[in-house]
């Protein structure tokens, strides 16, 4: 792809460079060579980049003056956002096509044409498969799943009856979608329990990515639902009935019990825990291993936007340190104390 075809896609300016300069992939700096693009969005990472062996650089406005002799610059506002979409345009297509013969598909399902399905998957009575989505080896697509266009559905990722996936969504390995939820009723009596129904379903809006070995349960009764555009790490747990919002991010060993909800923008970093019935507001950030209890709402109401919150209950970084500071010089005045310390 040519320079001035990715800027005619994704925008931004040749502040130097030749339009018809050939762009075959994007690379790290030290690897790059004069066919790859590589990025700076950092003062200190513009002479890395300008030096390397890329013949492309994706840079700043006004990040150097002037610009190294021989380079094809282009400058924009976010340039390793501008980099990342190049990244997608420039990606070779897999070599893929068509169903494997060892894969198992039922003559009920209905696969769009370039569906491509893979070693050993398994596509359920009833199931539809969308335009060029690829289903990978050891897949496992339930009884009338449906599955939107442009998804890639990885090895051994497994997806229960009941689930529905928009277009492009994609589903690395090993992640198991609409499953059981964890929902029990306890007789008094005797101390046995017995499941609650767990008949509902799971959707997954579009542009949505689910890492490897995470778990989302369908509805008890009524649905689970990703909304559009959200992001969830490998190794994250969402239970049932929970609705996460657009554009949220769930980092890894996250879990989110029960009928919670999360809103749009919100960022969940590692190991949060989020209790049963919980509300996490629109834009809330939640730093590692905070958690939030049950039926409780975290909200940015009163704060500055960016404000993140730590601990268990969450609550503002700046008022956990105080939090902190005070124990520990209680703590000191303790010792301090003879009649604490036995003299």
């Amino acid at each position: 792809m040519t320079l001035g075809e990715l800027i005619e896609k994704l925008g931004g300016n040749l502040a130097q460079g030749d339009p018809d300069w050939s762009v075959e992939a994007v690379n790290a700096c030290e690897h790059a060579n004069p066919f790859d693009l590589v990025f700076a969005d950092s003062p200190s990472s513009v002479a890395t980049a300008l030096a390397s062996g890329a013949g492309t650089v994706a840079l700043h406005p006004g990040s150097a003056n002037p610009y190294p002799a021989g380079k094809c610059v282009i400058e924009s506002d976010q340039p390793r956002l501008w980099f990342a979409r190049a990244a997608r345009l420039l990606a070779k297509p897999t070599l893929a096509s068509g169903v494997h013969r060892t894969a198992v598909v039922s003559p009920d399902a209905t696969l769009a044409l370039g569906a491509v399905v893979g070693a050993g998957a398994v596509i359920g009575p009833h199931a539809e498969v969308g335009d060029s989505t690829h289903i990978d080896a050891g897949a496992v697509v339930g009884d009338g799943v449906k599955i939107g266009e442009h998804c890639h559905i990885f090895p051994r990722a497994v997806l229960y009856p009941g689930t529905t996936l928009g277009d492009r969504v994609v589903v690395h390995a090993g992640a198991v979608l609409g499953a059981d939820g964890f929902g029990y009723v306890r007789d008094n009596a005797t101390g046995a329990y017995t499941q609650f129904p767990q008949q509902g379903t799971l959707v997954v809006e579009d542009d949505v990515e689910i890492g490897a070995n995470s778990t989302i349960d369908r509805g008890a009764l009524a649905e689970t639902r990703i909304r559009r555009g959200t992001k969830i790490d490998n190794l994250v747990h969402v239970g049932h009935n929970c609705d996460i919002g657009e554009d949220v991010i769930l980092v890894a060993l996250t879990g989110i019990s029960g009928s919670s909800t999360v809103g749009k923008g919100a960022l969940l970093a590692g190991q949060v825990g989020i209790g049963d019935h919980a509300h996490v507001g629109p834009g809330v950030i939640l730093g590692g291993q905070s958690g939030v209890f049950n039926g409780k709402t975290v909200t940015n109401d009163g704060l500055r936007p960016g404000t993140v919150l730590y601990g268990t209950p969450a609550r503002p970084l700046k008022q956990v340190l105080r939090e902190q500071a005070t124990l520990s010089r209680l703590a000191k005045r303790r010792v301090k104390d003879p009649t604490e310390s036995g003299e």
